[in-house]
């Protein structure tokens, strides 16, 4: 699937080729960290398709568990997470971050063990009134 994305303030714009059937939640203390939220959505793309439209992101080197590096690319300006390139050339992109989000569905989650409890069931919680 031929998708584009940005940052929040535009300074960076991309296109991919991502695979709708590889959408990943990731519930790790390292996702968790790096998104500042409860967990991370990733969307799969071919490593030659990632394509720089537009600006330069920022790159910070994380070494992982099992040694290796895994770089995640964000804006320098706004500071949006836009993807994660792993040793092994692998791309996940930040479904946040994805023009066509809508039309794309989490099919695997991983590191439940690491999970917050809340996320599995907030169908109850009410509406703020913002909206």
């Amino acid at each position: 699937m031929r998708i584009t994305g940005s940052c929040q303030c535009g300074d960076v714009r991309y296109e991919a080729e991502a695979d709708p059937q590889a959408v990943g939640i990731c519930h790790c203390t390292d996702c968790q960290r790096l998104t500042g939220s409860a967990y991370r959505v990733t969307v799969n793309a071919e490593p030659n398709q990632l394509r720089l439209i537009q600006g330069q992101p920022k790159r910070y080197r994380k070494i992982g568990d099992s040694g290796l590096p895994s770089d995640q690319f964000f804006c320098g300006t706004c500071g949006s997470p836009l993807w994660r390139q792993s040793a092994d050339g692998e791309i996940g992109l930040r479904l946040g971050c994805i023009d066509q989000r809508a039309a794309l569905s989490p099919t695997h989650q991983s590191f439940l063990e690491s999970a917050l409890p809340f996320v599995f069931d907030i169908s109850g919680l009410p509406p703020s009134r913002d909206d």
